[in-house]
């Protein structure tokens, strides 16, 4: 008999056996039920010698859920009746407010399925040979499941990964029912990912990254955990509480359509935990300058000398400037101030309709060169260090092309003494996951979009950057928020994530084209500014250069290829953990590690294959750097005059 038909049998045999025994146990249940005082059924005894040498030991406790039918039926009416006045209730209450809801094309994500769906109808034994894989994990599945409801032990047949947080529920592992759904999606989506990394190798590269990301999308939101009846802390809850969680879900999920505007926006922390200038935002210091885009904080000595090179902060101006200014002990400019430095720190506008027209060239002018010329006039220096975070690095490293091909010396401008970049992409060719949603048909679709509203909203940005982390930025709300009815826990950087700024609309198309789509800013003269062209390759200034290794934003082999392109002398350090934690990880917390290696290689990872590690922050590392370029010590300066105390009001304004 033929493999083929011997593992047809095992299968079929093996299900029919799962029948029985469940029907089995459900007697067993029914009886218990009818007979509360009766014995405990003793477990099965091994039938053959393989299962009499297995390892025995207790059968773990049973999943204490009460399956009374009527019960349940009440939950779910109580649920059903609650459920229907919330949503009445919602309609009414926001029949008259204007929603903006933007237009979903799915027309790429039909495209590269319908690609990656031919290729399979071109290689059909690829495709059996993962089918054939499944089919076989489900037989040892099945197996190892109906061992388990005979009381015996077994591994597990697939394992979660260590750092996958989905799992960590004790039931997910000690009851066969759960354990059978957890180890059946793994299964599942271990052959669904073989399949498509098999069928992708032979696929255009921007339409393969395309099928990963969407594949990916599509198997994290069907893992059992995100469903409500598959998810034993939910069904739990929903006994406990008689379905109460379910209806503050409904509540939650509605106030957050709500503040939306028709967009689901979950909440992510508690939100009136925190308070600018209060329990964020709390460096002390002063506006001491600003316009229509821009405020300029600067904040005041810690340390009775400083430094006598002034510092500038350029943060992006997608979010806003306080991820760098947390809570006291985790805050990167309070202790840039605590290591004796004069910090200035610019805090971008949050953009209404009136900003439609403001280019990427504006936040130059108006935002970099200014805020230089200010502090210039404001100390007396003619020297400035500069830093760079994402966007703002971006910005800074056009802002210094600039300066050194623009015809007529500026006068006016310090000379930028040395300059930092934090996770900064300058060479867009490889992005990462963002690029699945750039392309020429989605960025018209967005322009026709930002038209209308003069401004790319707050809301479908967070939304993109939440959905290149779904597993830990949607999933976990939406089982913590909508199925287990709890408010979020008060996370300062999740607050920080969620207070999210508008784009102009005429920037947002230009940064978008010119250097995601079309790759321009790596070309020399390929940009100008102001009619300057902008070449990187005049950049001398000494440069250091901040990656972190898990990056979804900016990967770090694509910021690493800054490293060719800028000619003066230069370090570069990978820091570890993700575009802010990497970034915003203070010594005292030990914590991450960052790598460092003197000699740039041409490759990335031979670079990373010869660096040094190194245990917690990268902070120290940075500040030994800085100071051969911070001048000598002189008195501390204090900030006696403002516009306004620090954080101004700029960062308090609210898309939402």
């Amino acid at each position: 008999m033929s493999d083929k038909n011997n593992s047809t049998m095992d299968s079929m045999a093996a299900l029919s056996a799962l029948k029985e025994a469940m029907e089995e146990r459900l007697r067993k249940t029914n009886a218990a039920a009818e007979k509360p005082e009766s014995k405990k059924e003793e477990a099965p005894q091994p039938q053959n010698k393989e299962q009499a040498a297995a390892p025995q030991e207790p059968a773990p406790e049973e999943f204490e859920l009460n399956f009374d039918v009527i019960e349940w039926l009440q939950i779910l009416m109580h649920v059903a009746q609650e459920g229907q006045k919330l949503i009445i209730d919602y309609i009414v209450r926001t029949k008259n407010e204007p929603m903006e809801l933007p237009k979903f094309n799915l027309a790429p994500i039909m495209d590269s399925m319908s690609t990656f769906a031919s290729k399979i109808v071109e290689d059909p034994e690829r495709y059996a040979e993962v089918q054939l894989a499944y089919w076989q994990h489900s037989i040892d599945l099945t197996r190892a499941t109906f061992m388990r409801m005979q009381g015996l032990t077994t591994k597990p047949i697939i394992k979660e990964d260590a750092q996958d947080k989905r799992f960590k529920a004790k039931d997910w592992q000690t009851n066969w029912v759960f354990d059978f759904m957890k180890q059946s999606y793994l299964s599942a989506t271990e052959e669904a990912r073989r399949l498509v990394q098999m069928e992708v190798s032979n696929i255009e590269q921007k339409t393969a990254k395309k099928i990963e990301f969407y594949t990916r999308l599509f198997l994290d939101a069907t893992a059992p955990n995100n469903f409500w009846m598959t998810n034993p802390e939910v069904l739990k809850e929903t006994l406990k509480t008689k379905g109460e969680n379910l209806i503050r879900g409904l509540k939650n999920l509605l106030q957050d359509i709500e503040n939306g505007r028709g967009m689901l926006r979950i909440k992510m922390s508690n939100y009136n935990a925190f308070q600018l200038g209060k329990t964020l935002a709390m460096t002390p210091g002063k506006v001491v300058y600003q316009n229509k885009l821009m405020q300029l904080i600067q904040f005041s000595p810690s340390t009775p000398t400083v430094h006598k090179t002034p510092f500038l902060i350029i943060p992006p101006w997608i979010n806003k400037y306080y991820v760098l200014d947390l809570r006291e002990k985790n805050s990167f400019i309070r202790y840039l101030v605590s290591q004796g430095h004069t910090v200035f720190c610019i805090s971008w506008a949050n953009p209404d309709r009136t900003f439609a027209l403001t280019q990427f060239e504006d936040y130059m002018e108006t935002g970099a060169l200014e805020a230089m010329r200010f502090i210039k006039n404001r100390t007396g220096e003619n020297e400035v260090n500069v830093l760079g975070y994402c966007i703002g690095g971006t910005l800074l490293a056009i802002t210094q092309a600039y300066i050194n091909v623009s015809p007529k010396k500026d006068v006016t401008l310090p000379k930028i003494n040395s300059a930092t970049y934090l996770v900064t992409l300058i060479d867009f060719a490889q992005p990462g996951d963002i690029s699945v949603f750039i392309d020429d048909e989605q960025i018209t679709l967005l322009e026709e979009r930002m038209a209308k509203l003069g401004y790319l909203d707050a809301n479908s940005l967070f939304m993109t950057f939440n959905l290149l982390r779904s597993n830990d930025l949607i999933w976990p709300y939406v089982i913590n928020n909508y199925l287990l009815g709890k408010e979020p826990y008060p996370f300062d950087v999740l607050y920080w994530n969620a207070d999210s700024t508008n784009l102009p609309a005429a920037m947002q198309s230009y940064y978008l084209r010119m250097m995601y789509l079309n790759n321009r800013l790596i070309v020399p003269d390929a940009l100008t500014m102001k009619d300057i062209p902008i070449d990187l390759t005049t950049i001398t200034t000494p440069t250091f250069m901040l990656a972190t290794r898990e990056d979804h934003i900016a990967p770090w082999r694509s910021t690493y290829a800054a490293s060719k392109i800028y000619q003066g002398p230069k370090k570069f350090v990978l820091a570890g953990s993700g575009h802010i934690a990497g970034v915003i990880n203070p010594p005292e917390n030990n914590k991450y590690g960052y790598w460092t290696n003197d000699n740039l290689e041409e490759d990335p990872d031979i670079w990373l294959e010869k660096a040094e590690p190194h245990k917690g922050s990268w902070w120290p590392e940075w500040i030994k750097w800085l100071a051969q370029y911070s001048g000598e010590q002189i008195e501390g300066r204090e900030v006696k005059d403002g516009i306004e105390d620090s954080p101004g009001s700029y960062v308090k304004v609210r898309s939402i």
